[in-house]
């Protein structure tokens, strides 16, 4: 394989600590598969035998062959790397520089999709590119969430992307919290693409084909923590720059200012194409202004490009909302109804409708359990009716326990004929009210001097009386 893939495992899925706060993000349960086993999957059915994933210690202890499932013997070199501050993606990368020796295809562990592979390397080769990189529509997620019923959706901050006529060129990219001035154009782009086609609702899928030379760039330049925030917008705008020493817009020296003090700020001189390519480029009708013999790619030696998927599956799966959907993707991508673990034990009278149950899982009789999600390890005690909820790993539903839109923690148990009655969020407090009991969540900060990954305490308060709303 031309390419080296590596893959990001290190996050700690700050999006949804309900779910991480006991379980490592990489081996959330999706479809009874831990979460990493779905861009493995990608890289494995494509040929690569190889792989260089980057995670954390406690991780790594948790990848064994019998959990992963992977049907080939493609090779895992995992590096640990160990949090501390606000270590990026881009940081991330800079660790495992030596171990690069061709092209990289970098990618998230949160990915699931059904993207052919081929068509995002075959941009990234036909063009020489810089970058090339992933994304696709969208989804609106139909599932109910669990705390969030009858609520409004907090909009996210919206991507514009800038493409030119083929809807290949990336030409410009910038965030909606960027542009409190208005959306601004360069001159230089217009003249070189005046059909350039603005595009929003679109999903950063987290996937990028990277130059060697880009690599290189960040060893030389380690200011740059994201991939995705800093890097990728970076590449986009560098590829009409006028000037190759100097910053021509008030983004670059903002960026030029946050690299003070090294030594090679321009990623031009890195990415020279060899001088057969460029005579080939130089001289040939063909090139990517369909034959109006101007010079090929208007010179320009960074070059960026988009793969932007119109249909299919392509999901980043960090937020409560994206896991929601993304097992009942699975489960309707196998064709089930629902799907059950390895060694559960399902009794008699049971109900199980779309729905996903965790291995070692046991469900007792008359329970009924519908539009739900149980990881490994959940005891379901008779009688119980859940709906709609998340039950965390090793959690118990005592019996005739009643259960709607709710998420229950890793090991909690809920009393018997318990009945949850609502899911309350307010400045990272979590109050997950059943009859009887109170469980409340709270998200925890570390100090400045330790990591600064959250963490989730629970606290169980016993009440005696039904706390009204």
């Amino acid at each position: 394989m031309e390419l080296q893939a590596v893959l990001m495992a290190a996050g700690g899925g700050s999006r949804m600590m309900e779910l991480t706060y006991n379980t490592h993000k990489p081996l959330l349960p999706v479809g009874n598969k831990p979460l990493i086993w779905y861009p493995l999957n990608l890289l494995e059915r494509v040929g690569f035998e190889e792989v260089i994933i980057i995670t954390t210690k406690d991780v790594q202890k948790m990848l064994t062959p019998d959990r992963l499932k992977l049907d080939g013997k493609m090779k895992l070199d995992v590096v640990c790397i160990q949090l501390e501050g606000e270590m990026g993606t881009a940081d991330a990368l800079r660790h495992v520089q030596q171990k690069i020796k061709t092209d990289v295809l970098v990618l998230s562990c949160d990915l699931i999709t059904d993207v052919a592979l081929h068509e995002v390397v075959d941009l990234f080769r036909a063009h020489n590119a810089s970058m090339a990189m992933l994304m696709s529509k969208l989804h609106e997620f139909t599932e109910t969430v669990p705390g969030q019923k009858g609520k409004k959706k907090a909009g996210e901050q919206r991507d514009f992307v800038g493409v030119d006529a083929t809807g290949q060129r990336l030409l410009f990219m910038a965030n909606e919290a960027d542009l409190e001035d208005g959306l601004t154009i360069r001159k230089s782009i217009m003249c070189k693409h005046p059909s350039m086609r603005i595009r929003t609702g679109l999903l950063d899928a987290h996937l990028y084909c990277l130059k060697r030379c880009v690599v290189d760039f960040l060893v030389e330049n380690k200011n740059i923590s994201s991939i995705r925030g800093e890097l990728i917008p970076y590449l986009v705008r560098k590829q009409f720059s006028k000037s190759v020493n100097l910053p021509n817009n008030k983004d670059e020296v903002e960026m030029s200012q946050k690299m003070e003090g090294q030594t090679n700020l321009e990623i031009l001189g890195s990415c020279k194409d060899e001088e057969l390519l460029r005579l080939t480029q130089e001289r040939s009708c063909w090139n990517d202004h369909h034959g109006d013999m101007s010079e090929a790619y208007h010179g320009g030696k960074v070059r960026c490009y988009v793969h932007i998927m119109e249909d299919g599956v392509c999901y980043r799966v960090n937020t409560l909302a994206a896991y929601i959907e993304a097992n009942r993707m699975v489960s309707a991508g196998v064709g089930a109804d629902s799907i059950i673990g390895a060694s559960c034990q399902i009794s008699d009278k049971t109900s199980i409708k779309r729905s996903t149950v965790g291995a070692s899982s046991t469900v007792r009789e008359k329970v009924k359990i519908t539009n739900s999600i149980l990881m490994n390890g959940v005891t379901v005690e008779e009688g119980c009716n859940i709906q709609g909820s998340v039950i965390c790993s090793n959690a118990v539903i005592g019996r005739n326990a009643d259960i709607k839109y709710c998420l229950v923690g890793s090991s909690q148990r809920i009393e018997p004929d318990g009945e949850c009655l609502t899911v309350t969020q307010n400045a990272g407090i979590h109050l997950h009210y059943v009859y009887g009991c109170l469980f409340i969540c709270v998200k925890t900060h570390s100090t400045p001097h330790s990591s600064a990954v959250s963490r989730v305490c629970c606290v169980h308060v016993c009440v005696r009386q039904r706390v009204a709303g």
